[in-house]
């Protein structure tokens, strides 16, 4: 008789132990869906620590004849059969290596596969934290260590164990239902139980997780904040400070605690950076400012074109000769080799060095001048240089003759209908100084009638009236305290920095100063000579300049206590006119917009600028994660919000179009 009719099979309940390669998979396991390999990596690091805790439940295989193959199928446990096998793979066991199993043949094996897989409720989470904890403390073991014994990652263990130290005040919150997992990792970025429950009471009726991480960390500072850029983290933690990390997101860093110690970095190294500046271009003071002071209340001079010496001549020549040598030799070369890329950068770094020594301070200006050092808002050194104090203006400049007139007139104005016009002439004849023949009366009479026929005059040249206008603007935009104007028009500038953090450092604010500073380069040194400088301006120049000074007192900031519904009305006109198209000056990435709006808003932008669906895939991210996706997403298009979109105007046809682009109606000739 064969060894298959003789087999035994053991009684419905007997545990027995069954060499591994005797066990098979069933196929009346309910569970199809095959184990992830996480899962099974899982197991084995289990199994390999502790040892199987669960028997296996199995059933012997029968052949076609109904005889006893010798195998057996298991019903129950599959993961940690396949974990054995996988312990084989890796020759840490036989693959004869006895398993505990339970013999079922009284009940259908499909059906107990399906109540263990069902009718069983998972640990909870909170308990889970704590007993992670438990080994930690107890027990001694590392985060490395407890990774081993349950097959998970040591990141997945921090942050259990980061979870155990949850107050237990918030823990039984998150136990009743009354706090999401999701909120309980955010309250885990500090490990202050008393800062955690403070928290809590302030937090408004169901808050998201960034609500909780801002409140959390309102005190520190981010690890992308400028001044932790400027500073260097590695610098930060050498002089003792410490950073708070969120392990459950990616928090870019951390943030900073202590925030006195990381503002006493950043003013020492901006107070070296000014030093090292003013001992290597010689200026009288140099500033260190964590924001450009726009209070300043100086009078800012520019450098001007000048001639490279000789040397500066003879070099950048050769400089540039290699350059185009180069050029030449590689210019078919599809990718060039380090020491040729690297020699390239040379050559332009010493190209813009010597190029930039064709513009150049006055050196009277540099020994009475200063220069701001500021930190960037990328974590950069700006620097601003040029700047006069009053107490450093040149003596003829404060009291120069044309100062002291204009004083008179001044003082004059205030006193007018104080004193009768006849009075006034009889005491300035009792007081008649000798330089002046006229008095103040008759001179202020005289010159009133001049004022008046320059009105008329101008009135009927507009021309000249441009002319007069350009110079008036340029007067005192360019020139701090000049009073070179006689043309009562004051220019009113809004500094658009104390309203827009960074604006200075985008594309279109350095595009505005290059611009600004291009033509501050022009100016005569003294504004005595402005008017000519306006005068012999060929017509595009000077109306090119007319219109960069009108630009500069453009003000269409909305504020919230602004009541200015006609003034913003025309920037929307002015807008329409101009054509002004936002999509070249602005984009709406984490930190300009979508960052700083809700979830709705940045879902509103991508239903907008994408699709419906595009929208609705992103509708299930946490905040920071949807403001990045959405960043990624509206770089490939246009999209403004709606503060920013200019308007078309309704029912304007071409002709309409092509009839504003014509000449103006003469209002004189109607």
């Amino acid at each position: 008789m064969s060894a298959k009719s003789v087999e035994i099979i053991p009684a419905s309940g007997t545990e027995i132990f069954i060499p591994l390669n005797k066990l098979k998979k069933s196929p009346n396991n309910a569970r199809k869906t095959p184990h992830s390999e996480a899962a099974i990596e899982g197991y084995a690091a289990s199994i390999a620590a502790k040892g199987i805790l669960q028997n296996l439940v199995v059933e012997p295989e029968f052949d076609g004849e109904g005889a006893a193959t010798g195998f057996y199928l298991v019903t129950i446990g599959e993961g940690r059969r396949l974990a054995q096998l996988l312990r084989v793979k890796r020759k840490e066991i036989k693959k004869t290596e006895p398993i505990r199993c339970i013999v079922d043949t009284a009940n259908d094996p499909h059906e107990i596969s399906l109540d263990e897989n069902v009718t069983r409720e998972n640990m909870h989470p909170a308990d889970q934290f704590e007993a992670f904890r438990k080994l930690a403390e107890e027990r001694g073991l590392g985060a490395e260590e407890i990774s081993a014994r349950f097959g998970v990652t040591a990141h997945v263990v921090r942050q259990r164990l980061r979870l155990g130290a949850v107050s237990p005040k918030l823990v039984q919150l998150y136990r009743d239902g009354d706090l999401t997992l999701e909120q309980l990792m955010t309250f885990a970025i500090t490990d202050d139980h008393a800062r955690q429950e403070a928290v809590y009471e302030r937090l408004p009726f169901d808050p998201d997780a960034s609500t909780i991480r801002r409140l959390l960390t309102e005190t520190h500072v981010a690890a992308t904040d400028r001044r932790a850029r400027f500073v260097g983290l590695e610098a930060y933690t050498e002089a003792g400070g410490t950073i708070l990390r969120d392990l459950f997101t990616e928090d870019r860093g951390g943030y900073l605690e202590d925030v006195a110690l990381l503002d006493l970095l950043v003013t020492a190294r901006l107070g070296r950076e000014a030093d090292t500046l003013r001992s290597a271009e010689g200026w009288r003071w140099t500033e260190a400012h964590l924001d450009f002071p726009h209070a300043h209340g100086m009078r800012r001079i520019y450098p001007h074109p000048v001639e490279l010496s000789a040397e500066d001549q003879a070099a950048l020549r050769a400089v540039q000769t290699e350059f185009d040598r180069l050029t030449e030799q590689h210019q078919t070369a599809e990718e060039l080799s380090d020491d040729v890329d690297a020699r390239f950068g040379e050559l332009e770094t010493e190209i813009e060095r010597l190029e930039a020594k064709r513009q150049a301070y006055d050196p009277d200006d540099v020994a009475r001048g200063g220069a701001f050092v500021i930190l960037n808002h990328d974590g950069s050194v700006r620097i601003e240089r040029g700047f006069i104090r009053p107490g450093d203006e040149k003596p003829e400049a404060e009291t120069g003759p044309e100062g002291d007139a204009e004083a008179r007139d001044e003082d004059d104005r205030e006193g007018e209908e104080a004193a009768p016009d006849g009075e006034d002439d009889e005491s300035a004849s009792d007081e008649e100084d000798e330089d002046q023949p006229l008095s103040d009366a008759l001179v202020r009479d005289l010159t009133s009638h001049r004022t008046l026929g320059l009105r008329l005059n101008l009135s009927e040249q507009p021309d000249v009236a441009i002319v007069a206008v350009t110079h008036a603007l340029s007067a005192q935009i360019f020139y701090f305290g000049a009073n070179a104007h006689v043309v009562g028009v004051q220019p009113v500038k809004t500094d658009l920095a104390v309203h827009a953090a960074g604006i200075e450092d985008t594309v279109a604010g350095k595009a505005w100063s290059d611009r600004h500073a291009n033509w501050a380069r022009q100016m005569p040194p003294d504004p005595s000579g402005l008017w000519d400088f306006v005068a012999e301006l060929d017509h595009d120049s000077r109306m090119a300049l007319f219109a960069h000074c009108v630009s500069l007192t453009v003000n269409a900031v909305k504020l919230p206590f602004d009541r200015r519904p006609h003034a913003l009305a025309a920037a929307r006109r002015l807008a329409e006119v101009v054509a002004l198209d936002m999509t070249g000056y602005w984009r709406p990435t984490v930190r300009s917009y979508l960052g700083r709006v809700t979830k709705a808003g940045i879902l509103e932008a991508v239903r907008e600028a994408v699709s419906e669906e595009a929208a609705e895939r992103l509708s299930d991210m946490k905040k920071a994660d949807m403001a990045q996706a959405a960043d990624q997403l509206l770089a490939a298009t246009d999209w403004l919000p709606s503060l920013l979109r200019t308007d078309v105007p309704q029912g304007q046809t071409d002709a309409q179009s092509e009839a504003q682009d014509g000449e103006p109606r003469s209002q004189a000739a109607e």
